[in-house]
């Protein structure tokens, strides 16, 4: 319940993405949010209060001159309630509302005298959202610091298909609670692997790992909440790219060292995550190596690339940190790998306790010793790490 404790009032106007405004209300609450709904006149004509109500469990403002307010002023009432005034879905009529501070009904008199942060997911057709009255609006918010959520391209409910869609549910919760998280990693760059590699034998088989990416992924999305411009190097893996971050797919070890020393001299923070293979086959066969009945084949391995050593030692590195997952002897084998890439520090786990899995448990490994964390589900172990690692970046 990542927002609990949070007041968000939910704007919500005309639009037949209306009806996604409801799964919204819903997944606050779920995230431990209160929720006050105010709606447009033409919002109401594709939802109704009614269902706002039910799922919010607070009657709905529909009315600038409504007299359930003691002092008549829900418009001044509601904003100094609120952490943050979320528009969703917001009408390209709204939005230009928005951006020349008019102030005609409650929704857009509430959001003139907000006293709180502005979050407005647009929703609207493709050539509504691509026309320049509209681009020149939405520049104007973001000049004006409100944060634009989306939109997001596919199909539309007029037949079009392209930019216009409001974002889903999940992914306006996701930013919502990004936009809360402590911004210490802003104007940085920061790269990291994820995930496995997959180093071939033959068109079918390979040398590779259980690693899920769940770790990486998770320490991409906490370093985007955290400010930072996130490029993201991952091998084989299902999970899902958080919005905004840049992903590479690559599959072999080769693979992801090229990609990593293409980007690596320009960034300020670089993690490997990635459980990269050791060794290689020195040679891929080029069909299927089949059973003859005979002795297994011999396949010499060779060394794979030190990724992680080779950006230390650039001649400008970046603030480099490391993961070492194992067996045994955590502390003796993460220290021991610390100073060897010289690298100020390593994040260790044993691979019982994560690997896999969508909790962990971490210890952080640097010069003065270690520092063990509270075993978390690993979102916010990498916000812990996020914070962690913008002290260093002070501090080097």
């Amino acid at each position: 319940m990542e927002l609990t404790g949070k007041r968000i009032a939910l704007g919500v106007t005309g639009g037949i993405a209306a009806y996604k405004a409801a799964e919204l209300v819903r997944l606050l609450i779920k995230q431990g949010a209160t929720v006050q709904v105010v709606m447009t006149d033409a919002a109401t004509h594709f939802v109704t209060p009614v269902t706002f109500q039910a799922l919010s469990g607070k009657p709905v403002f529909t009315d600038l001159w409504t007299p359930c307010v003691a002092n008549n002023m829900a418009h001044i009432d509601l904003s100094r309630e609120a952490d943050a005034l979320l528009i969703a879905p917001a009408s390209a009529d709204f939005v230009a509302k928005l951006a020349n501070g008019l102030a005609d009904d409650l929704l857009s008199t509430l959001t003139l005298a907000r006293s709180c942060p502005l979050l407005v997911a647009p929703a609207m057709n493709l050539q509504m959202w691509t026309n320049p009255a509209t681009q020149r609006n939405i520049a104007t918010l973001l000049g004006d610091g409100v944060a634009i959520l989306g939109p997001a391209s596919g199909d539309q409910a007029c037949g079009e298909i392209g930019l216009g869609r409001m974002i889903e549910a999940e992914e306006i919760v996701a930013d919502l609670i990004a936009f809360f998280q402590p911004k210490v990693l802003a104007g940085k760059k920061l790269l990291l692997t994820a995930g496995p590699t997959f180093e071939a034998i033959d068109p079918v088989r390979g040398i590779t790992n259980l690693s899920s990416g769940k770790m990486g992924f998770a320490l991409a999305r906490a370093a985007q909440e955290a400010g930072a411009q996130v490029t993201l190097v991952c091998g084989p893996v299902s999970q899902p790219t958080p919005r905004g971050i840049t992903r590479i797919d690559v599959i072999s070890a080769l693979e992801m060292h090229a990609a990593v020393m293409r980007h690596a001299a320009t960034q300020d923070v670089f993690i490997g995550v990635a459980a990269v293979a050791d060794y290689r086959p020195s040679t891929a066969a080029e069909h299927k190596i089949k059973k003859d009945g005979q002795s297994a084949p011999a396949i010499e391995l060779i060394q794979n690339p030190d990724i992680l050593a080779e950006v230390a030692a650039l001649p400008t590195p970046p603030l480099c940190v490391g993961f070492a997952a194992e067996t045994r002897n955590l502390a003796e084998y993460a220290q021991k790998k610390r100073i060897a890439k010289k690298i100020p520090l390593i994040v260790g786990n044993l691979i019982e306790h994560g690997f896999g899995g969508d909790d962990n448990t971490l210890i952080l490994f640097d010069e003065n010793g270690q520092l063990p964390l509270t075993p978390a589900p690993k979102l916010e172990l990498a916000r812990q790490l996020m914070a962690r690692i913008a002290t260093l970046l002070e501090n080097r």
